[in-house]
């Protein structure tokens, strides 16, 4: 497929999708580009019932609803989609790039929006013994697609970030039975989270197995019946569990964007220029978590303002003779298709 448009945008998550509303509201035509079958990046295929609690004026969404609604926004502007397709080259230059698709599509666009993520993922699986039978009997289990599949089961969480107190919380009202497990009674999360967490705990609602971390799975044909945990000491405690959520964060890798010329940083991280987004290569911008500056915070919220700062930014290289005055969206509306 030949498509020419003025912005490529690469990754339709979540900051992806709102930079095809910030573009389309500056008149750019945009087209959205992602490896994955369908939009929606992480929120979509790991965790679509996940509760996001800190995108602005809404109290709670799930990251499938907040897609489905980022979706609803940008259908005025008919933004065209290359759906399970991975770039793996780009050339030319700021203002004329030509991009090459695994499934042979080429995309001519005046400027590039790498809204990557953190690339292509998989989880961190934990060291332990005959863990892969468990997996295929759904026994353990990675990402959570439906709550419901974890309904009155006996679940434990592994992890201290965000991803395993989130869970733990969300959890406690349809599972039989909650253990949270970390090496230490400390957690990475949310002030307000953790909060809960001390709450639901004092109720009884979620059981905290700390300082412990995984040991080893007990089971048969597959079918996990309890979960081994031990402190440093060597204590060893069992668990009569028939689920294990281990939140040991992903693994990630850029792909052919590693190889396109432009700086990387620290775990595949883009460094661009803070009140552009622009990266080392020029008419190329990074948004969302695989951008990183000083000061930068991995929240969908600042992904959110990087993407409109990109768009306002890519405007003069699409539309250099036209001159670009700032008007809020209140006053102006959504431009006619």
């Amino acid at each position: 497929m030949e498509i020419e448009t003025d912005v490529a945008i690469i990754g339709a998550g979540p900051a992806g999708l709102f930079a095809a509303f910030e573009c389309g509201m500056l008149r750019l035509d945009c087209v959205l580009i992602d490896a994955l079958s369908e939009i929606g990046g992480q929120c979509t295929a790991l965790y679509p019932e996940k509760p996001i609690y800190d995108i602005p004026g809404l109290p709670a969404v799930e990251a499938g609803a907040l897609i489905a609604s980022l979706e609803r926004q940008i259908a005025p502007f008919h933004v065209r989609r290359l759906l399970d397709r991975r770039v793996e080259a780009l050339a030319g230059t700021r203002g004329a790039f030509r991009l090459r698709t695994d499934r042979g599509d080429s995309v001519a666009a005046k400027a590039v929006i790498i809204a990557a993520g953190a690339g292509a993922f998989g989880p961190n699986r934990p060291p332990l013994a005959g863990i892969e039978a468990f997996e295929r009997e759904g026994g353990v289990m990675y990402f959570i697609r439906r709550r419901e599949a974890l309904r009155g089961r006996r679940v434990v969480i592994a992890g201290g970030g965000d991803s395993a107190v989130d869970w733990a919380l969300s959890l406690r009202d349809i599972a039989a039975k909650v253990w949270l497990v970390h090496r230490r009674d400390r957690f990475r999360s949310a002030p307000e989270s953790l909060a809960q967490l001390d709450r639901a705990a004092g109720r009884g609602e979620i059981e905290k197995v700390v300082p412990y971390q995984l040991h080893g799975l007990s089971g048969e044909d597959g079918v996990l019946s309890g979960v081994s945990v031990a402190t440093l000491d060597g204590e060893v405690r069992t668990l009569d569990a028939d689920c294990l959520l281990p939140f040991f964060g992903l693994s990630t890798d850029l792909g052919p964007i590693a190889n396109w010329g432009l700086q990387t940083g620290l775990h595949t991280l883009v460094p661009v220029t803070p009140s552009t987004l622009e990266t080392t290569l020029p008419g190329v911008f990074a948004i969302g978590d695989v951008a990183t500056y000083p000061g930068k915070l991995k929240l969908i919220l600042q992904g959110f303002s990087e993407a409109a700062m990109a768009a306002h930014a890519i405007h003069p290289i699409v539309r250099p003779e036209q001159a670009l005055h700032f008007e809020y969206s209140t006053s102006r509306g959504v431009p006619a298709a």
